[in-house]
């Protein structure tokens, strides 16, 4: 699933491609358009009516979020990319992909275009309150991890504040927005804490040292244009290249690059884990 660094890196594609532009017109297309899974809020016929001939403010993130304001007063286009989600800007005479099911038609003649195999994203127009409500948007999301809106203090007072498994927090996304599954494993590893330690024993110095690593891993991340794992694309169809730098994930039973010690592989949080029984206490 995409995680921060991936969503960051199709917003930071999308906001030049789409800030500015109004939403001509809408298709929709799959094995019944009016019940299209990805559409979350409101219905397909609502959906299509609340977008076209809205101008789109800007593209922004928040958590996992792909944001998108209209001009409409506090009305918000929404795209969680799920597992197998990609958000584009395509030319309207190139063919659709398979399993694309919604195509905006944009001022510009360029078209806004939702694929999904497995149909575990969601599309969502509204106020927040009202995809709230709808229980299509999180009530409440952690602080952003990154652009300064965690301070090192923040994030001490966060953990302490909580009686969990590392992981588990850092996979709660009211705790702290945007972190996944692929970022916990390797924060946990550059910090050198166990993914399986209780939040509130780390000690201050253990807290600092996770503060930065979940820091460096996301810009890093970022930086090389998030991680292609599955079928992860940015928004022009290239892959990332932050998969050839994982230290841990995904990489169970083979040699810590760190001391050659043979990695465990476990599950924690529901979630497959990745850590080094030496590197990391």
């Amino acid at each position: 699933m995409p995680e921060l660094p991936e969503v960051e890196t199709v917003v930071r594609d999308l906001r030049p491609q789409l800030t500015g532009r109004r939403i001509e017109s809408i298709q929709l297309s799959g094995e019944s358009a009016a019940q299209l899974r990805v559409i979350r809020y409101p219905k397909p016929a609502q959906l299509v009516e609340r977008l076209v001939g809205r101008t789109i403010q800007t593209v922004e993130r928040r958590g996992k979020y792909i944001v998108r304001p209209l001009e409409d007063p506090e009305k918000r286009f929404v795209v969680h990319l799920g597992m197998t989600g990609h958000l584009r800007v395509w030319e309207p005479e190139e063919t659709p992909v398979k399993h694309t099911h919604f195509r905006a038609v944009l001022d510009s003649g360029a078209e806004l275009r939702y694929d999904d195999a497995r149909q575990f994203g969601r599309l969502l127009v509204g106020t927040q309150d009202e995809m709230i409500a709808a229980r299509a948007f999180p009530a409440r999301l952690g602080p952003e991890p990154i652009h300064g809106d965690l301070t090192e203090a923040g994030f001490g007072a966060l953990i302490r504040a909580r009686r969990r498994p590392v992981k588990s927090a850092l996979l709660d996304q009211s705790f702290l927005a945007g972190v996944g599954n692929i970022y916990a494993d390797e924060a946990c590893f550059r910090a050198g804490i166990r993914p399986s330690r209780w939040t509130h024993r780390l000690t201050a110095r253990e807290r600092r040292g996770l503060y930065s690593a979940i820091q460096e891993v996301l810009e890093n991340s970022i930086a090389a244009r998030g991680s292609s794992i599955i079928d992860y694309v940015d928004a022009f169809g290239s892959r990332g290249s932050n998969q050839e730098r994982l230290l841990v994930y995904g990489r169970a039973g083979e040699p810590c690059l760190t001391c050659g010690t043979p990695l465990r592989g476990t599950r924690l949080a529901g979630r497959g884990t990745v850590y080094c029984r030496k590197c990391q206490r």
